[in-house]
């Protein structure tokens, strides 16, 4: 039974990867968007697009971001200034590659643009806090795709929302998972209201990678400056050497946990703008596949255990 069993799951596994090698043809006749070039995973797969024969249309926040990228690129590649938070911005991309695609519509548009900080715990936040990172991790995904969904519709192409791990499970405070969650609901009932339409709809949903979004010092510095605008009450309760723990556990576990190869996530993206049959969801990541994902699907009381017997409490804590 045991070998019955064994043999159908090789057959599946052989299927699907048979099924999901075959790709899309003539790449060069087909232009890809994609948010959050300056540096990181959108930088990295803009020239591994490039390399690869797509026309590529790089969003940069930067002009050293956009002078950069163009160095060692084809001509193929383009660059064009974007911030996702203005609507401005947003209209003089979308209309910036409405001229550039012409009649041959636009074949994916990649939501990578995003943000890590503010992060903190709940109560070091304000309102503004979260607006700030909404406007770009999830309001920005909504408006750029919103801004080139005719141009996709009219090539049947792709949009691949890069959410995360953290859209499905909260570990730690403030808006950054909130906002993810929020990518994966969008991303949802996107990819169900273009099926009419021939578009197709993929979700990245990665696990650590080594980049701005989980740098040690960036994280650090914010903690340091929300505890500097914290009222004297809220850093009672949390104790004076409260920082000095969280950097501590920053750096002892957290710096150990990023995964280097950010290859692993463009990999994933390169595969559902080019594969004929693309996954409905990528979770690059060990850490994702074998820890966070199966944790999200755990009874709440199992992982909310899980999550805090090694977090650091406040000094006040009732636990």
């Amino acid at each position: 039974m045991f070998l019955y069993i064994l043999c159908l799951a090789a057959l599946y596994f052989l299927y699907r990867w048979y099924r999901e090698s075959k790709t899309v043809p003539n790449k060069s006749d087909k232009y890809v968007y994609i948010t959050g070039c300056d540096s990181g995973f959108g930088n990295l797969l803009a020239r591994h697009l490039d390399k690869r024969g797509f026309c590529v249309i790089a969003a940069c926040f930067t002009e050293k971001g956009e002078e950069d990228l163009q160095k060692g690129s084809s001509n193929r590649l383009a660059t064009v200034h974007l911030d996702v938070t203005k609507t401005e911005s947003v209209r003089k991309a979308a209309d910036f590659l409405k001229n550039k695609v012409g009649g041959k519509g636009l074949w994916g548009v990649v939501n990578n643009a995003g943000v890590s900080i503010p992060s903190g715990p709940c109560d070091w936040l304000s309102i503004e806090d979260y607006k700030s990172m909404l406007d770009v991790n999830l309001h920005g995904v909504i408006a750029v795709t919103l801004s080139v969904l005719p141009l996709i519709k009219k090539a049947k192409g792709r949009v691949v929302n890069v959410a995360s791990v953290f859209g499905r499970i909260s570990p730690f405070g403030g808006p950054y998972c909130v906002s993810k969650y929020g990518v994966e609901a969008f991303n949802d009932s996107l990819r169900r209201n273009m099926v009419p339409f021939g578009v197709k709809v993929l979700c990245i949903e990665p696990g650590f990678f080594r980049t701005s979004v989980t740098d040690i010092d960036i994280l650090r510095d914010c903690a340091k400056k929300l505890w500097t605008k914290l009222p004297q009450e809220i850093k009672d309760e949390y104790g004076s050497n409260y920082l000095d723990k969280v950097e501590t556990m920053l750096k002892e576990k957290f710096m150990k946990m990023p995964d280097g190869d950010l290859m692993k996530v463009v990999s994933c993206m390169e595969h559902a703008l080019s594969a004929v049959h693309p996954r409905t969801r990528y979770s690059p990541g060990w850490d994702a596949k074998f820890f966070w994902i199966p944790l999200s699907y755990m009874p709440t009381c199992i992982a909310d255990y899980l999550l805090l017997k090694d977090a650091i409490f406040p000094e006040k804590s009732v636990i």
